[in-house]
C-alpha cells in the first residue's frame, strides 16, 4: 500500500528533517512538501541535522506549489487535526480508523499535516476522508510537527503488520552438560571441606542443595569455569597461598 506524508507550509527546517527520520524509521519514504517556507528547506543544514541519517527521504522529497500537486493520485487522504471542526469528516483516533483502513487495502495513503503556526486551514480538513486526532491530555495536547509524524507512522505501520522485534542481545550460550556441573560440584566439596566450611564427617545436604542451585542456574560453560576459580582461590586461601 502507498503511503505519502504531505506538509504544507512548514516553517521550521528542522521539522523537515525530524519528518523525514520519523518516516524512515517506520518504513516510509515518500515526503512532499506544499509550499514551504524555504525554498532550500531539503539542503539546510537543520534539515540535514535534524534528519539524522534519512538522508535518502529528503532526497527523494518533493516540493509543489499547490496541494492539488500533492495529491495526485491520492485515493484516501488523513487530516491530522487536534481541533475538531462543526463541518468535515468524522474524527477518530489513529488506532481506531488506520486499522480498518489497513483491512480495506487502499491503494494510495496520504496523511496531510498543517503549518505548525497556523495548523490546518478549514477548506484542508474538508478535503479529507477523516481528520486523525492523537489522543492526549486535554490539558496539555499540543505536539511538535516530528513528534505527530512519527505518532501517526507507528500507528500506521502497526496496522500494516509492524515489523518483527529483534532481541537486543546475543541469544544465551547453551548450557553446561551434566559432566561439566558434576566436575564443578566435587571441586567445590574439596573447597568447601578445606576452608572449614563443610564437615566431611556430618555433611548433612549442603552438596544436594547445591546441586539443585546450580541445577535451576542452568550454568553455561564460562560460569563453570568461573566457580571453578572461585573453588581453586578457597583452596589456596586455606592453604596460606594467597598474600594479602
Amino acid at each position: 500500500m502507498r503511503t505519502r506524508f504531505i506538509l504544507i507550509q512548514t516553517s521550521h527546517a528542522g521539522n523537515v528533517g525530524a519528518a523525514a527520520r520519523a518516516m524512515k524509521t517506520m518504513g516510509f519514504g515518500e515526503l512532499v512538501l506544499v509550499a514551504p517556507r524555504w525554498a532550500n528547506v531539503l539542503r539546510r543544514e537543520e534539515t540535514i541535522q535534524r534528519a539524522s541519517g534519512a538522508l535518502d527521504v529528503l532526497a527523494n522529497a518533493r516540493i509543489v506549489e499547490t496541494l492539488d500537486e500533492a495529491l495526485d493520485g491520492v485515493t484516501h487522504l488523513c487530516a491530522t487535526a487536534m481541533v475538531p471542526r462543526d463541518f468535515g469528516p468524522p474524527t477518530r483516533t489513529p488506532r481506531e480508523h488506520l486499522g480498518a483502513l489497513a483491512a480495506q487495502g487502499e491503494a494510495h495513503v496520504a496523511f496531510l499535516f498543517g503549518s505548525e503556526r497556523f495548523g490546518m486551514r478549514n477548506e484542508d480538513v474538508y478535503r479529507c476522508h477523516v481528520a486523525l486526532s492523537i489522543p492526549t491530555d486535554p490539558n496539555f495536547g499540543s505536539l511538535n510537527l516530528g513528534a505527530a509524524i512519527q505518532v501517526i507512522a507507528y500507528e500506521w505501520r502497526l496496522a500494516l503488520g509492524g515489523f518483527e522485534v529483534r532481541d537486543a542481545v546475543a541469544p544465551p550460550p547453551p548450557a553446561a552438560d551434566a559432566q561439566a556441573v558434576a566436575g564443578m560440584l566435587e571441586h567445590w566439596e574439596r573447597s568447601l571441606v578445606e576452608v572449614g566450611f563443610l564437615d566431611p564427617e556430618a555433611p548433612k545436604k549442603l552438596m544436594p542443595r547445591l546441586q539443585q542451585l546450580f541445577n535451576r542456574a542452568q550454568l553455561t560453560a564460562e560460569e563453570i569455569h568461573i566457580l571453578r576459580g572461585i573453588a581453586k582461590a578457597m583452596s589456596e586461601a586455606a592453604a596460606g597461598k594467597i598474600r594479602r
